[in-house]
């Protein structure tokens, strides 16, 4: 399987959302990487429910990749009406019943993923691999964009790519942070699989979006 793109809204032209996603829809980007934040659980804030839901309009081919930087985060699903076609991540740290989460976001049809932030060791997804699409592996701490790779985030991405090997080999690495083009190539040779990319790499000043699209998925085959 190819690398899959999974561009961070964030870090898009806030004011032409619906050109931008049109954009990367006709392009065959696999995902739109949506992060909400609770200004609890991580120190910032983004969009709110109601924007979550929003981007469902203009999708067409391109699916929702809603990660949840919140504790408790069952308490938005209704608001962002998950359901069919997204996946969506939830932190382990900032649940209290992690299996209880992730059965409610497969009961609404989406594909439930569980994120871990720089400081979670990679054994702590173990018990929850045959729930699970995809872990999210955060390479920075949750919160903000532009920061550098949190150290020893390489040596970690391939110990989580060894523990799903042995355990179950069919979930998803999903690699957020940091996702630049220097750093991609090997990201992918350790085993990631879903990128998400911004400022660093597809949303930098270097390449109009569509050149850096195809450019990414060069770099990621």
């Amino acid at each position: 399987m190819a690398g899959l793109l999974s561009p961070s809204v964030m870090c898009a032209d806030l004011l032409h959302l619906n050109d931008e996603i049109e954009k990367l829809d006709a392009l065959g980007v696999e995902f739109l990487h949506i992060d909400f934040m609770d200004n609890k659980f991580v120190p910032n804030i983004t969009f709110d429910t109601n924007m979550v839901r929003s981007f469902k309009k203009p999708m067409k081919n391109i699916r929702r990749d809603i990660h949840i930087m919140a504790f408790e985060p069952q308490q938005f699903f209704d608001a962002m009406e998950i359901g069919e076609r997204d996946i969506v991540s939830v932190h382990y740290e900032a649940c209290e019943d992690v299996h209880a989460v992730l059965a409610d976001i497969r009961k609404r049809g989406a594909e439930p993923c569980l994120a871990i932030s720089p400081d979670t060791p990679v054994d702590a997804v173990r018990d929850y691999l045959d729930e699970i699409y995809a872990v999210l592996l955060m390479t920075v701490y949750p919160g903000f964009a532009g920061q550098p790779m949190a150290k020893g985030s390489m040596e970690k991405l391939s110990a989580l790519k060894k523990l799903l090997s042995e355990e179950n080999p069919h979930v998803l690495i999903e690699v957020d942070g940091h996702v630049s083009w220097e750093h991609c190539g090997e990201m992918r040779s350790r085993g990631a699989d879903i990128f998400v990319a911004g400022s660093s790499s597809v949303y930098g000043k270097d390449y109009p979006l569509d050149e850096a699209v195809k450019k990414f998925y060069s770099l990621v085959d």
